[in-house]
């Protein structure tokens, strides 16, 4: 069976679980504990970021790479159109989605958490060990705004990004007013970028992530409660009813995840 190593919140890790869905494909998780977790990752891919795939003694790193990967390997359902020029369209949007809403929209987040204590620990993976969550929980808001400064994520990078997002939401509701996909007239690779990498912004409704319930159907004020934005996310719904597969109901949820949160 596939193996995907990820973060149960990583936008990249999102996309890839869409496409595999969508292809239909059987895959098992593996959550990788930051720090510690990363370090495996290293051993295996020789970098440290996840999305990371392994298909018997395939490792494939990128969330990209394993879209493209999974089109040669797998090759029913294909994600990339091929049509020259909707192929072309396919990619640019891609792209376009991992450099502006996937990045831009971690920027917001962060904007967002540097207000809310309880925000931090609950985007945590469920699998981080306790004291590392409360250790997180307990940096007051100040500190993380300085903290954001350090890496070059303050209040102004943070109002930009928003401003820019917006922006991009806009356009793709004027892109999805009379289409039913981005591109061609079946879901392609764009679709799932663009889907996937939304994810920050308002987390989808229905049981696709393991996270509070308190969390689904929530997002960043401002964005996710939008009705501006409205045509967006209702596409954005219709794709992950059709094709994301939900959460087998599970007994053994981590005992230490968070139960209450306000975003909105």
């Amino acid at each position: 069976m596939l193996e995907l190593y990820q973060f149960e919140l990583s936008q990249y890790s999102e996309k890839v679980r869409l496409i595999l869905d969508y292809k239909g494909l059987a895959y098992r998780k593996i959550e990788v504990t930051p720090g510690i977790g990363q370090l495996d990752i290293f051993r295996m891919s020789g970098q440290r970021k996840v999305p990371v795939l392994k298909d018997g003694n395939e490792v494939i790193a990128d969330s990209t790479a394993i879209a493209k990967y999974l089109d040669r390997k797998y090759p029913d359902r294909p994600l990339i159109p091929a049509d020259p020029q909707l192929r072309g369209v396919c990619l640019l949007m891609e792209e376009w989605a991992d450099e502006s809403i996937g990045v831009k929209s971690r920027k917001v987040l962060y904007g967002a958490l540097s207000q809310s204590l309880t925000l931090r620990t609950a985007l945590l993976p469920t699998t981080t060990p306790d004291v590392l969550k409360v250790l997180v929980g307990s940096v007051p808001s100040e500190l993380v705004n300085i903290l954001g400064f350090g890496i070059g994520i303050g209040p102004d990078v943070v109002q930009s990004a928003t401003e820019d997002i917006k922006q991009d939401l806009e356009a793709l509701c004027l892109l999805l007013m009379n289409r039913p996909y981005l591109v061609a007239d079946h879901p392609t690779l764009a679709d799932f970028a663009v889907a996937g990498l939304s994810m920050l912004l308002k987390f989808p409704e229905g049981n696709y992530l393991d996270i509070p319930e308190n969390l689904k159907g929530k997002g960043i004020p401002g964005i996710a409660d939008s009705m501006a934005y409205e045509t967006f996310f209702n596409w954005r719904d219709r794709l992950y009813a059709d094709y994301r597969k939900t959460l087998i109901p599970s007994s053994t949820s981590a005992p230490s995840a968070p139960t209450s949160i306000q975003i909105d």
